[in-house]
């Protein structure tokens, strides 16, 4: 790789084996060539998307008006225009990050786009869709985003077992995590067994970040002792870094191990949610403190620059943490938090928001519209669900 010396703090980072993505995506980005420079300036060789990502990039600006015009000439509801508009921005970012999954051997330059959120609790109407936007976007760097509750769990499976390649979304418990390593070799297992070739076949694992702080820490502030306020802003990285045990675990396996021999790739953990929330915090924690080689970091353009900026980046961070880490839990837990409690929590709390965000979407569109046809009456948004 070429260094750049504006960045080196993302050159390091690189260097440490994390893969550095883009949690965000927009026309605009598309058009002007952002995405394209932020490759170039910025070492990011990954794109992630979720409903509130493709919300607010809807929200605001004119990008959008010219497709919603053909579509509302061509009298497309809402409910597939959201499909139209964000596959389209998807493949192309797919295609700008083409050289990126080429010279990776297919690694990364891999973009994701999410399964309708109101599908997270319907197994078969998540699996029908994976594969419907996987043939719709039609890029081997394409990830289809499923969401890791109990019943997204055997979509990830057959999805795998189909040959999609597939991010693991919105996971936040060590338990769920366990799961979607074993969903994941179960997927591969199939694949292998009905002839399909594994090296094609990428994954990684979504494990959110920031949301555990905000929700361990609110619970710490009420409680307002000094126990207390010495845990705040560690559960986050402490369950993190657990993660990274599991998923050590998993590649020391014989199972895991059947399927390398195979040509399986790992499936990466992923840091997800990693823009700092608490002002008093560095906003660059989430970054620093989970550094190890062979993970993805995804990051808004926020934190990507403050790494740039004011990153303090100091070695591999995860390695020879497991029993601090185990340590932050059993604090928590003798002060009456139940880590897990949060986790469960958050999970539910993460699938109502994403809904929220696909409602917001939807009725943007449906404006949008309305409006490019010059109509006064609502355009439908068609059937939930589908």
């Amino acid at each position: 790789m070429t260094e750049n010396p504006s960045a080196p703090t993302l050159d390091a980072l690189a260097h440490a084996g994390v893969a550095i993505w883009l949690d965000d995506l927009s026309r605009d980005r598309l058009r002007t060539g952002n995405l394209e420079n932020l490759i170039t300036s910025r070492r990011v060789v990954g794109v992630t998307t979720n409903p509130t990502i493709f919300a607010g990039a809807l929200a605001g600006g004119d990008a959008y008006d010219a497709q919603l015009a053909e579509l509302a000439a061509a009298g497309m509801p809402a409910e597939r225009a959201v499909w139209a508009i964000t596959t389209d921005d998807v493949r192309a970012a797919a295609d700008v990050l083409a050289p990126q999954y080429a010279a990776s051997d297919g690694i990364d330059g891999r973009v994701s786009i999410e399964v309708d959120p109101r599908l997270a609790r319907d197994t078969a109407a998540t699996i029908d869709q994976a594969r419907e936007l996987w043939a719709r976007v039609d890029r081997p760097n394409v990830f289809i985003k499923i969401p890791a509750t109990a019943e997204g769990l055997p979509a990830i499976s057959q999805a795998l077992a189909d040959g999609i390649s597939v991010n693991v979304t919105l996971i936040f418990s060590l338990d769920r995590y366990r799961q979607v390593l074993d969903a994941f070799q179960s997927g591969l297992e199939r694949a292998h067994a009905s002839g399909r070739d594994l090296v094609p076949i990428g994954s990684v694992a979504s494990f959110f970040v920031s949301r555990v702080d905000s929700a361990v820490d609110a619970r710490l502030d009420a409680l307002g002792t000094p126990a207390a306020t010495a845990l705040r802003g560690r559960a986050a990285i402490a369950n993190a870094r657990l993660a990274f045990e599991v998923y050590q675990r998993a590649l020391a396996g014989e199972r895991w191990q059947r399927l390398a021999v195979v040509g399986a790739r790992p499936q990466r953990p992923l840091w997800a949610s990693t823009g700092v929330k608490d002002p008093s915090f560095s906003d660059t924690r989430y970054v620093d403190e989970l550094v190890t080689a062979g993970v993805v970091n995804t990051m808004p353009e926020a934190t990507l620059a403050a790494v740039a900026d004011h990153g303090n980046l100091h070695g591999d961070t995860i390695a020879g943490t497991y029993d601090e880490a185990r340590g932050v839990l059993a604090g928590l837990a003798e002060l009456g938090i139940a880590i897990d409690d949060v986790t469960t929590a958050l999970e539910d709390e993460g699938v109502l928001k994403f809904e929220k965000s696909w409602d917001d979407l939807l009725a943007t569109i449906a404006a949008g519209l309305a409006r490019a046809a010059g109509a006064r009456r609502p355009v439908h948004t068609g059937e939930a669900g589908r």
